[in-house]
């Protein structure tokens, strides 16, 4: 069977590696990458070090309005479906390029396979939450990762066809996490030293947008003492600098470059806490067993709230730096699997 992906965001394809690996097995697949999200990481040695194979259309789309770059990606990836003819498209998660892609083959009658359905954070503010409900309610094959997601999609009357197959940026970290071992030197590079540090992201449009978020959040992150290490998103250095906010009045700070995907594993894994506002960076640190603090007000991965192993804080200053300061002993379960989420979802087509 041949089965085109829809791509638009470095995360998505650390998750489709693992899935790609399998389905290539048996299979035939093509890989479209929308452009959504520029990244210079996005170089052949990502693709190379990651063994995640390179995609076949690159539509670079980039960035734009959500409403343009979505109809954009509707019409050329449209085009390339009616060219290549595909039994299936396969698009994952939450972005705009999950959302065309998704849209495209469902008005063009192909099956739709949405990979990490049923995750709600019920704030339909978030531009992600529109593009999760609308491809789940056009998919006709849902994976899920975990029960809460089977729920959801259950609470919207969807039931056919809807697996709980694990997560597969489980799968992905399983792999990587002994290339980052081997080949990341990030902590010598920056002089880190192991469980001496805060590791520090933040980038979504309700933190980064917002001039009383981002004062808040970095009023909190001043009365931290301890080495915080903050590889910055462009666009929120950005902001912070249109601002007029100043980073350099945050003691013991460092911020750094963006940095790639072995290096974050490097660096959360060794993190004596995780202050994000990123959905895969929540699930990454309790993969790694890493206490997090996270700087919104929902998330769509309710289970790793238990046994505070992931704090909901908002951008609230003092609940910050209680969490920061709160100690913790969480007990990590396995709620995402097995790590073969991956063999599963191809399984499935067998």
């Amino acid at each position: 069977m041949k089965f085109i992906t829809v791509l638009g965001a470095r995360p998505q394809f650390i998750k489709a590696a693992p899935v790609s690996r399998e389905l290539r097995k048996r299979h035939e697949e093509l890989i479209i990458h929308t452009g959504q999200h520029y990244d210079k990481n996005m170089s052949d040695i990502f693709f190379d070090e990651l063994h995640i194979p390179k995609p076949d259309y690159h539509l670079g789309i980039g960035s734009s309005s959500h409403g343009k770059q979505t109809g954009e990606m509707l019409s050329q990836i449209e085009e390339i479906l009616l060219n290549e003819g595909p039994d299936y498209v396969l698009v994952y998660g939450d972005t705009n390029s999950t959302l065309a892609g998704s849209l495209s083959a469902a008005k063009l009658h192909i099956p739709v396979v949405h990979v990490e359905a049923g995750l709600r954070s019920f704030n339909k503010k978030m531009p992600e939450e529109i593009n999760r409900i609308m491809t789940d309610h056009v998919s006709d094959y849902l994976f899920c990762p975990t029960d809460t997601a089977v729920q959801n999609l259950t609470n919207e009357s969807i039931t056919d066809h809807v697996y709980n197959i694990g997560d597969v940026m489980y799968d992905a970290v399983e792999y990587n996490r002994k290339l980052a071992e081997d080949k990341s030197d990030v902590l010598n590079v920056h002089g880190l030293t192991s469980k001496e540090y805060y590791l520090i992201t933040v980038h979504r449009a309700e933190n980064t947008d917002v001039k009383e978020n981002i004062e808040e959040i970095l009023n909190a992150f001043k009365e931290i003492p301890e080495p915080k290490v903050w590889p910055i998103h462009p666009r929120t250095r950005h902001v912070i600098e249109k601002l007029g906010l100043n980073l350099d009045e945050i003691p013991n700070l460092h911020v750094i470059e963006p940095v790639g995907y072995l290096d974050m594993l490097t660096l959360e894994s060794h993190a004596i806490k995780v202050l994000t506002d990123s959905g895969g960076v929540q699930k990454e640190a309790y993969f790694m067993k890493v206490p997090c603090v996270t700087m919104r007000e929902q998330t769509e991965w309710v289970e790793t709230l238990e046994s505070d192993a992931n704090i909901l804080v908002g951008t609230d200053k003092e609940k910050i730096l209680n969490a920061v300061k709160k100690d913790v002993y969480p007990e990590y379960k396995t709620i995402f699997g097995d790590g073969d989420a991956s063999s599963k979802i191809v399984a499935t087509f067998e």
